[in-house]
């Protein structure tokens, strides 16, 4: 688990001067990496390039890694980086990712004697293009929102809101990953069957239950031979970062279809993650206990190790906003839906979720996606969800400019967000993820 150490330092400021501001997501203790292309000059064409958020700017490593001044040993690591392999500097482990840190936080800070050197490597995110943060292989959701599931439990089976299993196993399906896209693309209102209470059939329409979910990625760095296993002692060291995931849902789809395999045409359609992938080692200031109540079952074994019951949980806000076609058009910002706690919300943690899935001899491989599942808090205004938010879509959801919501409609774009914040530490955040929903086809 990585530790805190220089590059943490809440004192540290930049010369990056965006990057001291006081609200922003990317301060010089953060240090997320993406992929971009530029802008201009160049255009879609141009190959993908790896970047570095600081502040509002982005450090063009294709540039930066032929700057004077770096150490020795991460001269390889920029060099990896700068061809655009991403994927395969995630997949060294721990020990270069900390490294690469270090040079990186000692170079952009106020003072540095690389700021000559590196100036002319920084561009405007505003003239960056973001794609997906990372070659994404595979991709599994998992429903570890305990309140998420009861709630939604509740909706849909009310004699028994939780399964058996829930509190003993972390629950999850394989979803596409080829409809993982990144914030800021539209995302198009699905097809499937559905069939109403008092309808004797279904019918193929649009969805009318359109939803989205709230939710961490965590991105796996060092992968594991098929065959093998990742014990909870390791897990962590197998943990490249965080992203925030919106796995949009077609509820009236879902409800028809899910049983008895589960999620299919209600998922599959899109998954928005944010662009910028926040290192396990930028949050090691936000970490916290993971602790279940006294009348829970203790996780079997295997799902059980000191590290992980001291640390293993993240102590992350979260939010979701929506700006309606209507408030665009007004002039309106987004208006807050919910706000909550990864630690009210989830049940399991990132590192038991990497053992679990590769308990049976799944290999993981860099760049793979476990999503978090809804992040909800236990109140009702906490839901990460409109299904929660809405009742079921029993309760209307009020709106600035008089509108209502008891789903999304189009033209809706939904913002997710989540940030760190605690006494003594730098606030970081995951910047934002973004997607406005289109007409059906």
């Amino acid at each position: 688990m990585a530790a805190i150490d220089e590059t943490h330092d809440a004192g540290l400021t930049s010369w990056v001067a965006s990057a001291n501001v006081a609200d922003t997501d990317f301060p010089i203790q953060n240090l997320p990496f993406g992929r971009f292309r530029p802008v201009a000059p160049g255009g879609p064409g141009v190959a993908l390039r790896v970047g570095v958020a600081i502040g509002d700017e982005v450090l063009d490593l294709s540039l930066a890694a032929s700057a004077p001044g770096w150490p020795a040993e991460v001269q390889p690591l920029l060099a990896q980086l700068a061809s655009g392999d991403l994927n395969g500097f995630m997949g060294l482990g721990p020990a270069p990712h900390r490294a690469l840190r270090l040079a990186l936080s000692r170079a952009l800070r106020a003072g540095s004697p690389m700021q000559a050197a590196l100036s002319g490597a920084l561009r405007p995110q505003s003239q960056a293009g973001m794609a997906l943060p990372c070659e994404i292989g595979d991709y599994t959701d998992f429903y570890t929102g305990i309140h998420h599931a009861t709630t939604v439990g509740t909706l849909f089976r009310p004699d028994q809101p939780l399964l058996p299993n829930y509190k003993w196993v972390p629950i999850g399906y394989h979803g596409r990953s080829s409809s993982i896209v990144v914030s800021g693309t539209p995302v198009r209102r699905p097809r499937g069957q559905v069939k109403g209470p008092d309808h004797a059939e279904p019918i193929l329409s649009p969805s009318r239950r359109l939803d989205h979910e709230l939710e961490l990625g965590a991105v796996i760095g060092r992968g594991n031979a098929l065959g093998t296993s990742i014990g909870l002692d390791e897990a962590e060291d197998h943990l490249f970062g965080i992203v925030l995931l919106n796995d949009w849902s077609a509820r009236d789809v879902q409800a028809w279809e899910y049983q008895p395999l589960g999620p299919f045409l209600a998922k599959n359609f899109a998954s928005t993650v944010s662009p910028w992938i926040v290192t396990m080692e930028a949050l090691a200031p936000f970490r916290a206990p993971f602790v279940r109540a006294a009348e829970d079952p203790r996780p079997l074994p295997y799902l059980d190790a000191a590290g992980n019951r001291a640390a293993g949980q993240l102590d992350l806000v979260l939010e979701v906003q929506i700006q309606t076609a209507a408030m665009r058009a007004a002039g309106l910002p987004p208006h807050r839906l919910s706000t909550s706690r990864t630690l009210q919300a989830a049940y399991w943690t990132f590192a038991q979720l990497v053992t679990h899935h590769s308990v049976g001899g799944c290999n993981l491989r860099s760049g793979d996606l476990l999503g978090s599942g809804t992040l909800s808090g236990p109140a009702p205004d906490q839901g990460g969800s409109i299904l929660e938010l809405s009742a079921g879509g029993k309760r209307a959801l009020e709106l600035p400019g008089g509108e209502t919501r008891t789903f999304l409609q189009d033209g809706d774009t939904v913002i997710l967000r989540a940030w760190g914040e605690r006494p003594g530490a730098r606030r970081i955040g995951l910047g934002s993820c973004s997607g406005t929903v289109l007409a059906a086809a």
